[in-house]
């Protein structure tokens, strides 16, 4: 969230997009009420303003570019209202709403008369992205000059509605329903869901799935990653059905998997996954890469294979930087006059000689931590030692170029905000995911550093961590932080999970103080909540947990390392243990002097018996398991 990031934000991980859209009641409410109330208004409006927007000039809009004080400030000074204009590069609606509805003659006369306009890039800002992830994008958003919020409106408005919209919050600028009024609550203590939370969560989730079609939604199709892992925990149950899913999901996915450069694009318009938004983002990229891994650990099917070897292609031809740093997002259209719908239908040689669309080519440390995470577990499976080095490069550079003081990362070269929840989780899952794949512990430790961090910047003392700091001289709804539950399942299950390999008391604590707000989320959000199911469910018991013992340098020990990666599971613990090293991270482990290089596999329970042959260690996990 995480996410994910995953989760959209992944989630996440931060939620992107289509990620993120669910269909609040709310939200529907408000959209019946404001289209009632915006008709009534625009014709009493349409009849006294028209001669006077008649000639009115066509002057750009002066965007800003940073909601801060400033803003406020102006709009204080000013009496005016803050208009925000949170949006995407790689929106195609947001570039229609930019060509349409902000260069309409009476929507710039109204901003010009009353607002004070704010244009931010949402990947730039993953703190706007916590608040406002639900409503974009594009998303729009009318705040007073106390920083009140007065609407939130999701998706492209056309100009009319927009200046409806506009001239009736000038007249009547009360919060409309699309506010959620709703209290922050108090933490009850509790650290793992109630059963009655669970069952809801689970039924929502059996609720979502189409089974025509497959996925998780009605309308845009999408992989919806958090729920796939979820399906892999219940294939692990014996679930059938659950295996019958994700299949059915991931086969279909395929028709959104550029079949020219690989690459998945955003989500299709229609139900049977053949419509697609063309944007491709690195949180999809990632996702995806790291799901058709799984499923290939699990089924050893080549089209999965064949997936995964396509996205990682991508990544690595598109979305790669100099200096081995990954980028963020390619956009859907090569211009206004040649959309994606032509532009793809190409071959290779026809879309270069027209040329690319854009990249964003900025740097992210979240984004760049999705992308190490997947390519490790690409690597795990494929055996493809370039897409590990990418991973290892793109740390290094992150390391070198987004670190703050204590081991947190910032999310570019300089922010107006943060530290951001988003980058420091993401690299710390990247670095673990780097601990398994290498058995390199300066990797672990880096992990160990980053939650300390976040436990020293970022913990809320009610329960959880916020997305980011409340920011000096903040005003109305930004003096209270953010606290997202995507992002809070991360940070659990992160913690968990290094607190497992180093059996050190603060990241249990760090899990639990999660776990807390995890605990508080309501089973009526209107959102698919099993990510926080799974963090429950890992938090509740051990992860399978396969060791080698041996030296390093040894074929043998290499080998059986090799096998234990192939291992499928989302919650997967591989230690190395090299006596040269000295004990291993988790002190409490030992293991005999053997006369040559093993494997054990190891439940909450039990371990196996000395496993000398790489062959056998799959056979070794499934008895383990089966143990508990």
């Amino acid at each position: 969230m995480m996410r994910a990031e995953r989760e959209a934000d992944r989630s996440s991980r931060f939620w992107l997009s289509v990620r993120t859209d669910r269909r609040f009641i709310t939200q529907g409410l408000w959209n019946t009420v404001a289209i009632l109330r915006l008709a009534l208004v625009s014709i009493v409006w349409a009849l006294s303003a028209a001669a006077s927007l008649a000639d009115a000039p066509a002057t750009p809009i002066a965007w800003t570019t940073k909601l801060d004080a400033h803003a406020f400030a102006e709009a204080t000074r000013q009496r005016r209202y803050v208009l925000l204009d949170l949006h995407a590069v790689w929106c195609h609606w947001c570039h229609v709403m930019d060509e349409n509805t902000y260069t309409d003659p009476h929507v710039r006369a109204l901003i010009a008369q009353k607002y004070v306009p704010v244009s931010v890039d949402s990947d730039s800002d993953p703190g706007l992205t916590s608040r406002y992830g639900d409503w974009g994008w594009p998303a729009t958003i009318v705040l007073a000059p106390d920083g009140t919020e007065i609407v939130k409106r999701r998706g492209y408005i056309p100009p009319s509605q927009m200046a409806s919209l506009l001239k009736a919050i000038i007249d009547d600028p009360t919060p409309g329903p699309s506010v959620d009024r709703a209290g922050r609550g108090a933490s009850s203590g509790a650290t793992h869901l109630a059963p009655a939370q669970a069952r809801a969560f689970l039924q929502s989730y059996e609720a979502a799935y189409d089974a025509d079609n497959g996925g998780w939604g009605e309308q845009q199709k999408f992989i919806d990653a958090a729920a796939i892992e979820f399906a892999f925990t219940e294939v692990d149950h014996g679930d059938a059905v659950a295996r019958q899913r994700i299949r059915q999901t991931l086969d279909a996915n395929l028709h959104l998997i550029d079949p020219v450069w690989g690459g998945v694009y955003q989500y299709s318009e229609s139900v049977d996954w053949r419509s697609p938004h063309f944007e491709k983002l690195m949180s999809f990229q990632a996702d995806d890469l790291r799901l058709y891994t799984e499923a290939y650990a699990r089924w050893g099917e080549s089209k999965d294979l064949d997936a995964a070897r396509a996205l990682s292609r991508y990544i690595e031809e598109f979305l790669s930087g100099p200096e081995g740093q990954f980028f963020v997002s390619q956009d859907a259209d090569l211009s206004d006059s040649v959309t994606g719908h032509e532009y793809y239908l190409l071959d290779d040689a026809g879309r270069r000689a027209l040329g690319l669309p854009r990249i964003d080519t900025h740097s992210y440390a979240r984004e760049n931590g999705w992308a190490i995470r997947a390519l490790c577990r690409y690597f795990d499976l494929s055996g493809d030692v370039d897409a590990l080095a990418r991973a290892k490069h793109a740390a290094a550079w992150v390391v070198s170029n987004r670190s703050l003081p204590g081991g947190g990362f910032r999310h570019d070269v300089a922010d107006s905000g943060g530290p951001f929840l988003d980058d420091s989780t993401s690299m710390g899952e990247a670095f673990v995911a780097l601990y398994r794949s290498t058995s390199d512990r300066k990797w672990l430790g880096s992990a160990e550093q980053t939650l300390t961090f976040i436990a020293a910047q970022l913990r809320d003392p009610r329960a959880g961590f916020i997305a980011s700091p409340v920011p000096r001289g903040a005003t109305g709804v930004f003096r209270e932080p953010v606290r997202a539950v995507d992002q809070n399942v991360a940070v659990a299950r992160l913690a968990n999970l290094v607190n497992r390999y180093t059996a050190k008391p603060a990241y249990h604590q760090i899990a639990l103080h999660a776990m807390k707000l995890v605990a508080m989320t309501p089973v009526d959000s209107g959102r698919l909540r099993v990510d926080a199911l799974v963090a429950d469910r890992e938090l509740g018991a051990a992860p399978t947990h396969v060791t080698i013992v041996g030296s390093k340098a040894d074929p043998a020990a290499q080998a059986l390392h090799a096998a234990a990666l192939k291992i499928p599971g989302t919650y997967l613990q591989i230690d190395w243990w090299d006596r040269a090293e000295g004990p291993l991270p988790n002190p409490a482990i030992s293991y005999p002097v053997l006369p040559a290089a093993a494997a054990f596999a190891c439940s909450e329970t039990a371990c196996s018996t000395p496993v000398y042959d790489a062959t056998k260690i799959a056979a070794a996990v499934r008895l383990a398991r089966e143990a508990d």
